[in-house]
């Protein structure tokens, strides 16, 4: 099997993580328009997250935010996102970098995202890629998640893009 060294997977990774540093900069400057709220699942020991110990004592592998209502002070970076938000009562200050998000879904419009860990992405980017699974992949849901994506979302996975 010929080697790609051109690395599009790696490309088309970067490319859809550049349509959530989008969506998330014009939500920070000109809030969320019409229905649309996102639901972001991070890893929660990812480098760079920044999060209480409450929190992570709470979340110790991933954890879902949702952008809809109550939400303040979003910055947004070429690298992270910041995001002040109320969890039971407490404000909290999350930092979350692009690389530690597990997806992006917006129910409004039946939009979603879906990226492998950045671990796998490091190692992936080290040596050849494997072989994508031949069967659906499971993808298992939070359990503090509130709610579930409704059926026919779009979900875009890299797995899409690679050779098989």
């Amino acid at each position: 099997m010929p080697t790609d060294l051109i690395r599009y997977d790696v490309l088309a990774r970067d490319a859809l993580r550049g349509v959530l540093r989008r969506v998330l900069a014009d939500a920070a400057t000109q809030g969320l328009p019409g229905e649309h709220h996102f639901y972001i699942t991070f890893l929660t020991r990812a480098d760079g997250v920044k999060l209480s110990p409450r929190l992570l004592a709470q979340y110790p592998e991933e954890m879902t935010i949702i952008l809809q209502h109550q939400f303040w002070d979003l910055v947004v970076t070429d690298e992270r996102f910041e995001v002040g938000l109320s969890f039971g009562g407490t404000p909290e200050r999350l930092s979350i970098p692009f690389s530690a998000i597990k997806s992006f879904f917006d129910p409004s419009v039946q939009f979603g995202l879906q990226f492998e860990p950045s671990e796998a992405e490091d190692t992936a980017a080290e040596a050849p890629a494997a072989p994508a699974p031949t069967a659906p992949v499971a993808v298992e849901e939070p359990a503090a998640e509130p709610a579930k994506p409704t059926e026919g979302a779009e979900v875009v996975r890299l797995d899409r893009f690679r050779k098989k």
